[in-house]
C-alpha cells in the first residue's frame, strides 16, 4: 500500500515540473532565445524577415496588435506560407499579412525548435525577444 502511495505522489509531482527542451547539445531554449538576432520590417502589407544571426528560426508568432486588442497567430496562418525549414543563418522570408484597419504595430516573435526525452519540441520566446515593427 505505502508503495502504491509513493508511486502515486511521485506521478503527480513529475506533472508539476516542467519538461526541459533543449538546443545545441544541452543548452536549455530559453536561454538560446537571448541569441537570436533577426530584422523585421512591415511595408504596404508585406512582411520582411532576415536571420542574421547564428541561431536557426523554427517558425514566427505574430502579436497584431490593435486599439485595446492583440491576437497571437502563426505565420504560417498570417500569410498562407512558410518554409518548412524555418529561416537558417542568412535566411530570408517575405510575406503578405492583412491586418485590419486601426492595427498599429506587429510583435514578430521567434519559435525555436529544440530536442526533449519525448523527441523534437517548438518553443516560443519570450516576447521581449520579439521585433515590432509599426504598421
Amino acid at each position: 500500500m505505502v508503495v502504491v502511495l509513493a508511486l502515486i505522489v511521485f506521478l503527480w509531482f513529475r506533472g508539476f515540473s516542467e519538461e526541459s527542451v533543449t538546443k545545441f547539445g544541452g543548452t536549455n531554449i530559453k536561454l538560446v532565445c537571448a541569441d537570436v538576432q533577426f530584422e523585421s520590417s512591415y511595408d504596404s502589407g508585406e512582411l520582411y524577415l532576415s536571420n542574421i544571426g547564428n541561431v536557426p528560426i523554427y517558425s514566427f508568432k505574430l502579436k497584431i496588435e490593435g486599439a485595446g486588442s492583440s491576437d497571437l497567430v502563426d505565420i504560417e496562418d498570417a500569410t498562407g506560407t512558410w518554409p518548412e525549414a524555418g529561416l537558417n543563418l542568412n535566411g530570408v522570408f517575405t510575406g503578405t499579412v492583412s491586418v485590419a484597419s486601426g492595427t498599429q504595430q506587429i510583435n514578430v516573435i521567434p519559435v525555436l525548435r529544440g530536442t526533449s526525452d519525448k523527441g523534437a519540441r517548438s518553443h516560443t520566446c519570450d516576447e521581449q525577444y520579439g521585433v515590432i515593427v509599426s504598421v
